[in-house]
């Protein structure tokens, strides 16, 4: 047992106390400082003897994401003090109420959204981190800064993870790449959004993010002497011109440097902008325009540019609220550098985000478009009808990341609209009232259909009339969650009508089949209808979309076993004894997957979203109807999948692979040769002995795309495979596709 020095703990505790002080980004008052002192001694005695898994006294924690909170983030003495007591009624015998009277209703409100639910439904009906993603989400109405502090209260968990088992980081990082990461990014947060991506990927594809930090190692002495030979042509060039300026060479993060290695199919060598230059120049705010230009013209006097690469978010801000101009351009010995250009006001927006838009709040005469995100985001949230936490989470995730087009009005004025937004999107983001009343549209100056993707610089109108009322077919017309849900309230009257009436007609004709109507058989004709939620059951028999003969089928089907054995799977009982898997069994009669620490033999079927194939790092979902999918660990869909359903995920092993032969394709890139296709059939066939099931190739001017379907046992043998065509003369490049 390790000996704790509690006198040295009590001085360390003190210390970082001090420093939580001194590193507030706002100016805190005397009171600001009695106000956090109170919450600091609260969290202490609360915490007095918690440890976590680490050993450390827990009120390390709390101070931590206290830190976060008031340097990272920038918040200021109320969210301290919440940051400092965000886990004493979660952990503690502290309520919410006492917290009230020892402070005010406003840090016990903060508090209280930061606690999470601690029982909800069964497991199997709803998801405990939906759910508590969904209440997080719910205090937008009332205070965004309980989602600033939980988000820097996943940043402290993210970087304290190492002595949690395997499978809890991966699950804990999966929540974080799933929501926690792009809630940072969409608050304006880009450092911490950088670090919570990196280390989600440190935990998700642990080989993957060592294999690219080594790589950044190897190559950084090499990056320092490229970025400082800029970086002094420029200096000169900026101080000749009076520009009071700071320059700073920022590394790609490795989680960026990860996506554009798997979009693109590349390699790390292949991706070419791995780091960039940034320019924060001083300036008031009359001027800052003009300068930037003018460091534009200064910077492009020495590189060219690439014109399709210039991105301007200074005369039109992200609706993040950030701005800055950014510039690629082509550096010495022939790469691409990408320079950022901002004043000390924008670098701060970027850095802080929404604290620092506080600070700023009445530069300028419009409204921040942050502002005006977090107003769509709460009428969006308070239309809300979905009961099902996890489709509540996707909705809301819809606007998080997505890219961003730019758009006018007939007047002239440009509205921020997410990449893929439709003209009936447009209508419902001028006001919800002209949304539902919209009867046509027209794109710069064009009659278009309601659902016509729309581009940057477009000019739109809307055409209403007071007759005009959304129909469900609407809902595949728009992308946004705030036109969906506004279309979904407008039909939700309609539909509560027709399910109520369902409700009765389906009481009657199961009454017939001798079935009563009660919450199993609910249940039941949910999922083998294949449908969400109860209301859409009876809403379908009230429509009459539910035939007869369907309810007949139901009934032969009441007592399927297929159905008890999912619910076995999920909730197996402890004292039953798995089935071990004996060496002299495994032949082609037994499946090549086990499940589970106790490595259980149990049906499943290999997912088509990402194809996975013997040798690949795999994961079993029990799914609702289709039994156990399995998918690979790098599969898109994982992380939503570990982030809602972490109950229903399963290890999963391979544990032979001689028995059978599975499909993959390769697409292949490369320089069009005499005899290229011969080549390639000789080094798949005739060297590896591997079956060609399908080749595809096409060429134009000089270039070849082809796809191959190729048999083969294992990962191991296509990994050779691969290689080996890599060899061939012209081959460029060489990807899997997982979706065939």
């Amino acid at each position: 047992m390790i000996e704790i020095d509690i006198e040295a703990e009590n001085k360390a505790i003190a210390k970082e106390y001090k420093e939580l002080l001194r590193i507030s980004y706002q100016t805190l008052t005397t009171d600001d400082k009695k106000l956090i002192r109170k919450a600091f001694d609260v969290a202490v005695d609360a915490h007095k003897d918690q440890r976590r898994k680490s050993g450390e006294a827990y009120i390390f924690h709390p101070i931590a994401v206290a830190k976060i909170v008031a340097s990272e983030i920038g918040l200021g003495a109320t969210s301290i003090a919440a940051a400092l007591m965000h886990d004493v009624v979660e952990d503690t015998e502290i309520t919410v109420d006492d917290i009230e009277k020892m402070f005010n209703p406003k840090i016990a409100q903060l508090v209280e959204g930061l606690t999470k639910i601690a029982q909800v439904k069964t497991e199997q009906e709803v998801s405990l981190q939906a759910e508590n993603f969904r209440k997080m989400l719910l205090t937008l109405n009332e205070d965004v800064r309980v989602i600033l502090i939980k988000i820097a209260d996943r940043l402290h968990n993210m970087q304290t993870m190492e002595s949690m088992v395997d499978y809890k980081q991966a699950k804990i990082a999966s929540e974080t790449l799933y929501i926690y990461a792009p809630l940072a990014h969409r608050l304006g947060l880009y450092n911490i959004k950088t670090q919570l991506e990196d280390l989600g990927l440190k935990y998700t594809e642990p080989e993957v993010y060592n294999d690219i930090v080594s790589k950044i190692k190897e190559t950084k002495e090499e990056q320092d002497a490229y970025i400082k030979s800029i970086s002094d042509v420029l200096t000169e060039s900026l101080n000749k011109e009076g520009i009071e300026f700071s320059l700073k060479g920022r590394p790609k993060s490795i989680y960026s440097i990860r996506r554009k290695m798997k979009n693109q199919g590349v390699t790390f060598d292949e991706v070419y902008d791995k780091f960039a230059l940034r320019i924060i120049y001083k300036s008031d705010l009359h001027d800052e325009k003009f300068l930037a230009w003018k460091i534009y013209s200064i910077v492009t006097d020495h590189y060219r540019p690439s014109p399709s690469r210039l991105r301007d978010w200074i005369s039109s801000p992200k609706s993040t609220g950030y701005e800055a101009l950014h510039i690629t351009v082509m550096g010495p010995k022939g790469r691409w550098v990408e320079i950022q250009v901002r004043s000390e006001r924008m670098d701060e927006i970027a850095e802080k985000g929404y604290a620092a838009h506080h600070k700023y709040k009445g530069v300028g005469t419009e409204e921040h478009g942050l502002e005006i995100w977090l107003n769509q985001l709460k009428e969006a949230i308070e239309n809300q009808t979905t009961s099902n936490a996890v489709d509540f989470v996707e909705d809301f995730k819809l606007n998080l990341y997505a890219k961003e087009i730019y758009v006018f009005t007939p007047k002239g004025d440009i509205k921020s609209l997410p990449k893929g937004a439709t003209s009936l999107d447009f209508a419902f983001s001028i006001h919800s009232e002209i949304g539902c009343k919209t009867r046509g549209t027209r794109v710069n100056g064009k009659l278009v259909p309601l659902n016509y993707v729309l581009n940057s610089g477009d000019q739109v109108e809307i055409i209403t009339s007071e007759n005009q009322k959304p129909t469900s077919q609407w809902l595949d017309y728009v992308t946004t969650s705030r036109a969906k849900n506004k279309i979904k309230n407008v039909l939700n009257e309609s539909t509560k009508r027709i399910a109520d009436e369902g409700k009765e007609i389906l009481t009657r004709k199961l009454r017939h089949l001798k079935i009563t109507l009660n919450e199993t058989t609910v249940n039941e004709l949910v999922t083998f209808f294949k449908l969400q939620t109860s209301l859409d059951l009876f809403y379908k028999v009230g429509s009459g979309s539910i035939e007869n003969q369907k309810l007949k089928e139901y009934a032969a089907q009441k007592s399927n076993t297929l159905v008890n054995f999912f619910k076995k799977t999920i909730t197996r009982a402890p004292s039953a004894k798995p089935e071990q898997i004996k060496k002299n069994e495994l032949n082609k009669k037994y499946d090549m997957l086990v499940f589970g620490a106790a490595q259980d033999k149990l049906e499943y079927k290999l997912s088509t979203c990402c194809n996975p194939i013997p040798g690949d790092d795999v994961f079993g979902f029990v799914t609702i109807s289709e039994g156990i999918k399995v998918h690979r660990k790098d599969c898109p869909n994982a992380i939503s999948m570990q982030s809602n359903y972490a109950y229903r995920i399963l290890q999963a092993k391979w544990i032979d692979s001689s028995q059978e032969e599975f499909r993959a394709t390769l697409n292949i890139t490369g320089m069009d040769t005499l005899g290229l296709t011969n080549e390639l059939t000789k080094v798949i066939s005739n060297q590896m002995h591997v079956n060609i099931q399908n080749i595809s190739l096409s060429s134009d001017a000089g270039i070849f795309n082809g796809k191959i379907t190729v048999v083969v046992a294992n990962n191991t043998i296509l990994k050779k495979l691969i290689e080996n065509i890599k060899k061939v003369d012209g081959i460029d490049k060489i990807t899997r596709i997982y979706k065939n």
